[in-house]
């Protein structure tokens, strides 16, 4: 109690409400730490069913349209990131628990990885189709488009994946 009363008498003068004053730090190397290996787990569960789709679009009906290919395969891909953060999580806290965590992540992050990923794989190939070389780079983008999100969500909010 006592704590939040100095805090809200800090942050008031005169009955007026102040601002919140906060101070973002970018240059803390624990947070990217935490930061990159949330990213790069979330990047394992949605390569697992983004690059699978393809695979099997790309083996089976590769005359599917690029856009159809694309969009499946990105749903495909936050679908498994969300089942891969599920298992891990679940050696942690109970299942159901576990399932909620892992659907509260943070989409943005995931589409962002989704999108860049699967935009350097159409600029690269020309489609949606999985090419050794285009790999790299498809991978590259997908970590590094939502990592500094995911500091920022990391150090602002102290929400985490993991």
């Amino acid at each position: 109690m006592y704590c939040w009363l100095m805090k809200n008498i800090n942050n008031t003068i005169n009955g007026v409400n102040l601002p919140q004053q906060s101070h973002f730090n970018w240059f803390d190397s624990l947070i990217w730490r935490r930061s990159s290996i949330n990213t790069a787990w979330c990047l394992l569960g949605c390569v697992i069913g983004d690059f699978g789709t393809i695979l099997w679009f790309q083996t089976y009906f590769p005359e599917t349209a690029t856009l159809i290919v694309m969009s499946i395969a990105m749903v495909a891909g936050i679908l498994t990131s969300i089942a891969l953060e599920t298992v891990i999580l679940s050696k942690q806290m109970v299942f159901s628990l576990a399932f909620k965590t892992a659907i509260g992540m943070s989409l943005v992050s995931m589409i962002s990885m989704e999108v860049a990923m699967n935009l350097v794989d159409y600029f690269l190939v020309g489609g949606a189709r999985i090419v050794w070389w285009a790999i790299p780079p498809m991978l590259l983008a997908g970590f590094l488009t939502p990592l500094p999100y995911n500091y920022w969500r990391l150090e602002k909010t102290g929400k985490a994946c993991h």
